[in-house]
Parts: C-alpha cells; sequence; structure tokens
C-alpha cells in the first residue's frame, strides 16, 4: 500500500530508497585503511586513490540498498510482518520499473568510479570490481537466504574495502604491514556485521516465514544476543595487534569510547528482545560502527603524531 505522505518516484522517495544512515558502513572500512595509510607512508598518502575508494564503496552501499530493496520485495520478504524501517518497493514510494533502472545506474556508475584505480592497482581491480558487482546482487538473491550473510559482511565490509584501500593509498608497497591490516580489517568486518545481526534477530521469525535461513535463525535469538556481543568485544581484543606495531592509543581509545556503547546496546537488546522497538537498537549499532572507525582512525593517526 502506498504511502501518501511520499510522492512516487520523488526525490524524496529515493533519498529513502538509498538508506543514507547505512552509508556508515560503507564508510568506515575505508577510515580505517585510509588511516593505516597515512601511518605507514609517514603522513603522505595517496589522497586520490583513498577518495575513489570512499565514493566507491558509497555508492556500492547504495546499490546493494536498491537491489536489496527491489529483490526483497519481489520475493515477498518486505511483508507487513517485517518489523524493521520501511522500503521504498514495498510501500509504493518508488515503482519496481523504476528501481530496476536506479538498479542499472548506480552499478555501472560504481563501475565507472572504481576504473582509475586500474592506475594504482593494475588490472587486478577490474576483477575485485567484478565480484564486488556480482555479490552484490547474490548477496540479497541467494546467498542471505542461505545464511552466508555474515560471512560476506567480514568479507566485503572488512577485509577487501580496508585492505584495499590501505594498499592502493601507498606509494610504496615494499611498506606494507600485512598483519596489522589484516587483523585490522577482521576487526572492522566484526564490528559491521553488529548491524546485520541485530537486523536479522528482529526479524528472525518473519524470516523463518520467508524461508530465509540467516544465522540468526539458525543458531536461535538467544544465541543471536550472544553473537553480538562477542563481535563486539572480540574486535576490540583484535586491536592488540596495534600495540605490537607501535600504535597503542589504536586500540586504547575504542576501549574507552566504542565498547562501552556496545555493552549498553547489547544490554538494551537483551531487554527489549523482540518487536519493532529493536529499531532504535538499529540506530545505536549504526552509531557504534562509527565511532568505532574513527576512534581506530584517531587512535592511529594520534599514534603516528604523537
Amino acid at each position: 500500500m502506498q504511502n501518501t505522505e511520499v510522492k512516487r518516484n520523488s526525490l524524496r522517495a529515493w533519498v529513502l530508497a538509498a538508506r543514507p544512515k547505512t552509508l556508515s558502513g560503507a564508510a568506515v572500512p575505508v577510515i580505517i585503511g585510509g588511516a593505516l595509510a597515512f601511518v605507514e607512508s609517514a603522513g603522505s598518502p595517496l589522497w586520490l586513490p583513498m577518495s575513489l575508494c570512499l565514493l566507491f564503496a558509497f555508492i556500492m552501499q547504495i546499490d546493494a540498498n536498491f537491489i536489496n530493496d527491489y529483490f526483497d520485495f519481489m520475493k515477498g520478504t518486505d511483508n507487513e510482518q517485517r518489523l524493521g524501517p520501511e522500503r521504498a518497493c514495498s510501500q509504493g514510494w518508488v515503482s519496481a520499473a523504476a528501481m530496476r533502472k536506479a538498479m542499472a545506474f548506480t552499478t555501472l556508475l560504481a563501475c565507472i568510479i572504481g576504473l582509475p584505480l586500474i592506475l594504482y592497482g593494475g588490472w587486478p581491480m577490474v576483477i575485485v570490481g567484478a565480484i564486488c558487482v556480482i555479490f552484490c546482487f547474490l548477496y540479497t538473491t541467494h546467498l542471505s537466504y542461505m545464511g552466508l550473510g555474515d560471512l560476506l559482511v567480514l568479507v566485503f565490509f572488512g577485509i577487501i574495502p580496508v585492505c584495499l584501500t590501505y594498499y592502493l593509498s601507498l606509494s610504496h608497497h615494499s611498506i606494507l604491514n600485512l598483519m596489522e591490516a589484516f587483523l585490522a580489517s577482521l576487526a572492522c568486518g566484526l564490528v559491521i556485521d553488529t548491524l546485520l545481526v541485530i537486523n536479522n534477530y528482529r526479524d528472525i521469525d518473519n524470516d523463518k516465514r520467508a524461508g530465509k535461513r540467516t544465522l540468526i535463525v539458525k543458531i536461535g535469538a538467544k544465541n543471536g544476543i550472544k553473537l553480538y556481543l562477542w563481535l563486539g568485544t572480540t574486535a576490540c581484543l583484535l586491536g592488540l595487534v596495534f600495540i605490537f606495531c607501535g600504535h597503542m592509543i589504536a586500540f586504547v581509545l575504542p576501549l574507552f569510547t566504542y565498547l562501552p556503547l556496545h555493552i549498553m546496546t547489547y544490554r538494551e537488546m537483551k531487554r527489549i528482545k523482540k518487536g519493532r522497538e529493536l529499531n532504535r537498537v538499529l540506530g545505536m549499532t549504526a552509531r557504534n560502527m562509527f565511532v568505532y572507525g574513527i576512534s581506530v582512525a584517531a587512535g592511529l593517526c594520534l599514534s603516528y603524531l604523537v
């Protein structure tokens, strides 16, 4: 049923469909990867490829949101029983035909933005870009229904964007610190996965009815709450790598900023347990993610400057 407050295919409708609040999840890995490059290059990273990585991540996130909106609508997952924020196609804000065109446009735009990265990383960047686009579609259409969403978050919101931004932003690749970059990317992926966990935890009953076998559906709601807590705390523990690499502030800062917020959000999630009120926890989790990214990046930069 169409929401009369939002004009069909209007600018406001497209802004809502793009889900601006999710863009922090795209920005955080690039911010961390860029901070690592800033430190390793002695304050002189390559700013252009770093900026292109950030823009590519933003457009791909919007593309993923459009794809998710369209295919969940077509599959009937976005129905009246869904507890999450309203979606553009299911609410009638954006027509299915317009959403298909938007998906094609954002996919093409992301490819155009990512193409210059060949100058910094060579032709393998084409393969990486193609993989990102393919899995962007496969996530919503198939893999999220198989419980593989959390693994994809770890790879595409952790390992790939952090390590790739780090690599492409360095003019001399001989100074790469692979251990620090990999563990930092792993921690980043775990933090961002908390957003998927709370999202799937909230929708566990509807996902069961729709045949969507998310990880939370498989392990159950009680273990889902424990997983949420474990992800954030483990990410902070992985930050121990920063101490061994001489960047102690990057380990300490998230402990005093992100971790208390994460524990508070976990307690709120445990208190609410189920229902639409969990959308408030979703917003808190998005805030926590951004705090984590800024804390790690600031810690790395301060460790270098001090």
